[in-house]
């Protein structure tokens, strides 16, 4: 069967995170959005962990459901950790089979830390022993390095992370097969680093509120099962992993190099340009993902690997409708638009990839059906995201976009 995963979200536990990322509204919003399997997130903590036991039914096969939405239970962990003479910043995402590995998991790892201090625990572990202690619990565990280019957090962070992955993981290094591509860089951006070309790389939401769940996501087609998922992923099938649902790696928080708080935005020539120093307080930049990419690449833009699995971009439907309306996304105006929307359609991904443009035109308004499919072919402009500011995009302009529209058809 076909269907959409979300495997890297944060619950209620975590920092910064909505107090409505529990079951119920994380499964509300999975079926708006399309999504038949989430990640739980956060498995380490023990409330949640609660929370997970007593919500979730086990579907027998690796997987839980809560109605009709599947769940597969991972955690983030944030190693943070000498090596060499050298401070690295890790983060790993850690898939699990059942309660009983969760449990044995997170006793280990509670005598390296207090996991009970968020739902994304800090650790001083070196991430070849995370990987090693996890594998040894249950070898049908996955490890996964999450958002790999992420400049202050990942396993190729230009700011605390390695140049190869296996000195960031060692003789554990074999039994890692895929890689979290995170928000700021997309397929075809890693597709430059022929060391990645075993990988099944994967794109998820890491969402901290319940309506940005599936703003990155993976389609598969394949049997909705633990140990077939991680079979695909694992041979890097093609014939079931059909494709990944991204952002414009534009729109993330690290695509392009800059200064938040000098409020200056460089692309990587720029940045070469100032050798890496600020121009306006004359500390260096935090370079990001793209210039980290260039430095690390060795194959040209636009070079896709015979084994490459393919994406698709797109830009999420509050955001299209908030940008045709001139306010914010999280606006009342936006929601009651975007609910009027769906209602027409069985999800939000059914829109922004599947239903024909003629169907999106008959049952949608103009604008909306009309921002859908520039999207669709490319047509919008993106001010790159730097340093933890999130890139903004324009899908209309020039006096197309009006203050508070009223879209609704009918």
């Amino acid at each position: 069967m076909e269907f959409v995963a979300d495997f890297h979200i944060h619950s209620k536990y975590s920092r910064a995170t909505s107090r409505d990322m529990d079951v119920k509204h994380i499964a509300d919003w999975a079926k708006l959005k399309g999504i038949a399997l989430m990640g739980t997130g956060d498995f380490t903590h023990h409330l949640w962990l609660q929370e997970l036991k007593a919500n979730l039914e086990d579907a027998g096969n690796g997987l839980f459901k809560h109605k009709n939405i599947h769940f597969i239970l991972t955690a983030e962990v944030s190693s943070i950790y000498s090596k060499k003479g050298k401070v690295y910043r890790i983060h790993n995402l850690i898939f699990a089979p059942s309660f009983k590995t969760v449990e044995k998991i997170n006793e280990t790892l509670g005598k390296q830390g207090n996991l009970a201090s968020d739902g994304r625990p800090i650790l001083g572990l070196d991430a070849e022993e995370l990987a090693r202690i996890v594998f040894d619990i249950d070898e049908n565990c996955m490890v996964i390095p999450a958002h790999a280019w992420t400049p202050w957090f990942s396993l190729f962070g230009s700011m605390s992370g390695f140049n190869r992955i296996e000195d960031c993981f060692g003789k554990q290094t074999s039994k890692i097969f895929a890689l979290e591509t995170g928000l700021s860089s997309d397929p075809a951006m890693n597709w430059r680093l022929s060391a990645l070309d075993r990988f099944s790389l994967i794109s998820n939401s890491d969402s901290h509120s319940p309506s940005r769940i599936g703003r990155e996501a993976n389609v598969f087609n394949c049997d909705l099962s633990y140990y077939e998922i991680k079979k695909v992923l694992e041979k890097k099938d093609k014939n079931k992993f059909l494709y990944t649902i991204e952002f414009f790696p534009e729109e993330g928080k690290y695509h392009f190099d800059g200064h938040r708080n000098c409020n200056l935005r460089l692309s990587p020539q720029e940045t070469k340009k100032y050798k890496g120093i600020c121009p306006r307080c004359s500390k260096p930049v935090t370079r990001g993902v793209l210039n980290r990419v260039d430095e690390l690449a060795d194959r040209a833009e636009g070079f896709k690997p015979e084994n490459a699995i393919g994406y698709k971009s797109m830009v999420s439907l509050d955001e299209i409708i908030a940008d045709i309306k001139g306010v914010d996304k999280k606006s009342k105006s936006v929601e009651k638009e975007y609910l009027e929307a769906l209602s027409h359609f069985p999800s939000e991904f059914d829109i922004l990839i599947k239903i024909t443009e003629k169907e999106l035109f008959s049952k949608l308004p103009e604008k909306i059906a009309e921002g859908i499919k520039r999207v669709r072919e490319g047509r919008l402009k993106i001010e790159p995201g730097y340093d933890g500011e999130y890139g903004k995009i324009k899908i209309f302009g020039g006096g197309e976009e009006k203050k508070n529209e009223q879209l609704t058809l009918f």
